[in-house]
């Protein structure tokens, strides 16, 4: 009486589907730009910790700063994720599971056919007869 009725918006399947998918791919977008900033903030800080503050600066593997190599490894992690992102999940999205899906349950059918067809050559169903008679016997005895 007092309130208002609201409206009840309906999504379908499909539509449930999209909006989810983005929701996904801002939330990977969006850790990957907090893994770039704080990549940006660790490399500074292990550059300040080598050259300003002389924090391990006698560790020198294959003659080359310790930090370098934490950033370059650091680093491949950060462009793993950076594929994983733009270029892996482009072209393996929901469409292509489906049609992935779709693949392998058409090869599971086929598969059974196969073998549907392969039983009934080797073992027949005997349809019963109505009417059943002896084999080997004169009907009229």
């Amino acid at each position: 009486m007092f309130s208002k009725k609201q409206e009840i918006t309906k999504i379908d399947r499909d539509q449930r589907e999209l909006i989810e998918y983005a929701q996904l791919r801002v939330k990977e977008k969006k850790n990957l730009f907090k893994h770039f900033v704080i990549f940006l903030a660790g490399a500074i800080l292990l550059i300040i910790l080598n050259l300003i503050l002389d924090f391990g600066a006698d560790f020198r593997p294959l003659e080359i700063d310790w930090f370098v190599w934490g950033t370059l490894i650091w680093f491949f992690f950060f462009l793993i994720h950076f594929l994983n992102v733009f270029l892996f999940k482009s072209f393996m999205n929901k469409k292509w599971e489906n049609d992935q899906l779709d693949k392998l349950v058409a090869k599971q059918k086929t598969k059974i056919a196969q073998l549907q067809s392969k039983v009934d050559q080797e073992h027949p169903i005997i349809e019963p007869n109505t009417t059943y008679t002896r084999p080997n016997t004169p009907l009229n005895s």
